[in-house]
């Protein structure tokens, strides 16, 4: 497709080359509603990448304005008959969920429940993300693959050589600074602000299901900050409602904000270590100096707080280190806020970040009135508090996306010291439970925009399928484009090395020449390309918090399979057969003929 190039930055940036080439074409390179990559070219000359921001589109601000985007797309539906959020709620979204039609395919629409029982005046927004099309409405693109076009082209760039191309680079540099946080005096969520005479009850929240410990939170964005660097984390970790003012913490174990929490008990470890001791465990060398025994390191005070509490998971015995942890939760934010709070992103990217590239404008954020953090300045709700280092509670069962109730174990307890809220909040919220719900398309967009970043680490990889009934970290496919023996294998444990995928409970591992997201297909070439002897592998090591079946609580086994061809380097000596294909000749004579058989056959 050739296209014209016409860009605000025309006059001193990438523009300016094209038109100082008069034979030179723009073609488009590939198209993305945000980002355009262009390869300019002419005979005899080397192509040349330039990299063209257009004018974004209008991110969507807020819940609010999300809210009325739905609306006009036709994917909006207002609920005015009462329902309680007492599991009624839950009914309902869920065999809404699971609902099919022919104009908006599986997932049904976003519900706007206007009259809840119990709570004159509020309302409850669920199944927002429920379907493919309204996660692409969530992110403003036709496809998910153009915002893993966006990731794919940052990554490709180059650095600059001379003067010339880093002029070239002013515009992409200048675009990427409006993806950073941006700090406001205030903002709609301080409406209304409660330090005192407020209550968690006031909210809508639901109980999802008819076993879970009571009601729960389920689409917070709790915000947390990285003792020791400063950088913020915006996680997703359902609360459970204790009372009027405390909550559960559902930080899994292998989660940023419990490492966050962690970190605090190494600091209040090592604060103790400092104290001045008694003097029985010090001996004096010189006049005044006091030497502790070499076992009593600040290291060994860190190294015993997480042996003695398993890694913050249980009260240890004894002396055990005390404290705060300030965190902030902020509930109804923006879909690319909410969405980037799911989303797997290195320890040091900030989760603001991400939602600014997705979004191509700036978070806003203000100051809490009670902690030391910054909140999403439009969002509904905001709960301030905080979590005390030697305190946790039992939390669950909750009814999760495995489809069973997660069991019950202990967890920090968040105090929630402030309420801020806008005039007539909306309470956002998500059910979870058998696929398909709303969180597995949440997953899928993951998969389909993460995949360049996967890639970066394990470049033979071609494609990834984690399948709704796999509910994510059970199953995941993977095609490779395979080039030595054993190779299947390093991808598998370089899977089980990055992040949130170390969780997979079973890996399959394919040639490039399967389509992962035909599951007839893959199950084909699977059972037949294996002898399950041979090329299933097992290991062990952390696994989800949720996984029932594991031998102990986050630690437990994984299975790898190689379904790859296998090669006479890797000890495979017999014949390898032929798939069954028809040839080009046959197969283009019955497709002239195919028209009127179809006819007869009475084939649609």
């Amino acid at each position: 497709m050739q296209r014209r190039f016409r860009h605000k930055y025309a006059a001193s940036t990438a523009q300016d080359y094209v038109t100082k080439q008069q034979s030179h074409s723009a073609q488009e390179y590939p198209p993305s509603h945000h980002f355009w990559k262009y390869v300019a070219r002419r005979p005899g000359v080397p192509s040349r990448i330039i990299f063209c921001f257009p004018e974004p589109c209008l991110a969507h601000n807020d819940l609010r304005d999300w809210i009325a985007a739905l609306d006009r797309a036709g994917e909006l539906r207002k609920i005015r008959t009462e329902a309680d959020p007492i599991l009624e709620i839950t009914e309902i979204a869920d065999r809404v969920s699971k609902s099919r039609s022919s104009k908006h395919g599986v997932g049904g629409l976003a519900l706007l429940f206007q009259n809840v029982k119990g709570h004159p005046g509020s309302q409850v927004l669920i199944n927002q993300f429920g379907s493919a099309r309204r996660m692409k409405l969530a992110l403003e693109v036709d496809s998910l693959d153009e915002v893993a076009d966006r990731i794919r082209a940052f990554m490709d760039v180059k650095s600059p050589q001379g003067f010339l191309e880093k002029v070239k680079m002013l515009p992409m540099l200048a675009e990427m600074g409006k993806f950073f946080p941006k700090s406001v005096p205030t903002g709609s969520c301080k409406e209304v602000v409660k330090r005192d005479n407020f209550s968690l009850l006031d909210f809508p929240i639901l109980q999802c299901w008819p076993k879970d410990a009571g009601r729960f939170i389920t689409l917070p964005c709790v915000i947390t900050r990285d003792p020791k660097t400063g950088k913020r984390n915006v996680g997703m970790y359902r609360m459970q409602i204790y009372d009027e003012r405390t909550t559960g913490m559902h930080w899994q174990r292998q989660k940023v904000a419990a490492e966050h929490y962690r970190d605090h008990l190494r600091a209040a470890a090592r604060a103790t270590w400092e104290q001045p001791p008694s003097a029985p465990t010090t001996t004096h060398v010189g006049a005044d100096v006091l030497v502790r025994p070499a076992a009593h390191s600040a290291a060994a005070s860190r190294v015993d707080i997480m042996a003695r509490t398993s890694g913050g998971s249980i009260l240890a015995e004894g002396d055990r280190p005390s404290g705060k942890m300030d965190v902030a939760v902020a509930i109804g934010t923006d879909p690319a806020l909410t969405f980037s709070a799911i989303v797997p992103a290195p320890p040091d990217v900030e989760e603001f970040l991400i939602a600014g590239f997705l979004r191509q404008k700036p978070v806003e954020l203000v100051k809490c009135e009670t902690v030391e953090l910054e909140v999403p300045a439009d969002a509904e709700i905001i709960l301030e508090g905080y979590v005390n280092l030697d305190e946790l509670r039992t939390e669950g069962p909750f009814g999760d996306h495995t489809g069973f109730y997660s069991l019950d174990d202990t967890y920090p307890v968040f105090h929630v010291t402030c309420i801020t809220h806008r005039k007539d909040p909306i309470y956002a919220t998500t059910i979870v439970g058998k696929p398909p719900m709303e969180d597995g398309w949440m997953g899928k967009a993951v998969e389909r925009i993460f995949l360049p970043l996967m890639k970066l680490t394990i470049p033979e990889l071609v494609d990834v399928n984690l399948p709704l009934e796999g509910v994510f970290h059970n199953l995941m496919i993977v095609s490779i484009r395979k080039s030595y023996p054993g190779q299947a294998r390093k991808v598998m444990n370089a899977i089980w090395s990055l992040g949130q995928a170390m969780f997979t409970k079973c890996i399959l591992v394919v040639d490039e020449d399967v389509n992962v997201h035909d599951l007839g297909e893959v199950t084909l070439k699977v059972l037949n390309n294996i002898d399950p002897e041979r090329d299933i592998q097992f290991t062990l090591g952390p696994v989800d918090s949720l996984d029932h079946a594991s031998r102990l609580p986050n630690y437990g086994s994984k299975m790898g399979i190689d379904a790859t061809r296998k090669w006479s380097t890797e000890g495979f000596t017999r014949p390898w057969p032929d798939e069954i294909l028809m040839d080009q000749k046959t197969k283009s004579l019955v497709d002239s003929k195919w028209k009127a058989l179809a006819k007869e056959l009475g084939i649609d």
